[in-house]
């Protein structure tokens, strides 16, 4: 007979928060590592779309290895479930995606779209930074810089790709 464990609080929330965060990082170290003019655009939102699936693949695999007792019958089941919840690490690398897609359509160069990304990237490091404070409960002057410093993590990201240009 299966054992129920108990629900944890709070878990559905802390991984959105940790999805979006860590995609939006992911997804921007990603458009500044393969955003080079005259490359193919729509392989890059490829590649960018597959390591967000591999990347939630993975870190709710081992979400459910670090959470299995040894009496579970379910492993597969878990597993699969817990891959899934990982959807917003997944969904937080959407506006790159669209903005590589944009730049394979010829609606921008692929330069552009890099940019976008990379401004919209940072604009959601700051929402996730700030959401999150406030749901750890804390003022809108302490979450405003939680905030921030999340938005530092994206700039150094940009500072990064124009050195390595």
């Amino acid at each position: 007979m299966p054992v129920e464990r108990p629900a944890r609080r709070g878990e559905p929330l802390q991984r959105l928060l940790f999805g979006g965060v860590y995609g939006s990082v992911l997804a921007s170290a990603l458009a500044a590592a393969l955003g080079h003019e005259g490359e193919n655009p729509g392989y890059d939102a490829l590649w960018v779309a597959l390591t967000a699936v591999a990347s939630a693949a993975a870190h709710g695999y081992a979400h459910s290895i670090a959470h299995r007792t040894s009496d579970d019958t379910q492993v597969t089941a878990s597993a699969v479930r817990s891959m899934v919840s990982e959807w917003p690490l997944v969904a937080a690398m959407v506006p790159t995606m669209a903005a590589l897609l944009g730049a394979y359509a010829k609606w921008w160069g692929e330069e552009s779209a890099i940019e976008v990304a990379l401004t919209l990237n940072m604009v959601a490091l700051c929402g996730w930074g700030v959401w999150a404070a406030r749901v750890a409960g804390r003022g809108w002057a302490a979450s405003l810089r939680v905030g921030g410093v999340d938005v530092l993590i994206g700039l150094v990201i940009v500072i990064a790709n124009v050195l390595s240009h």
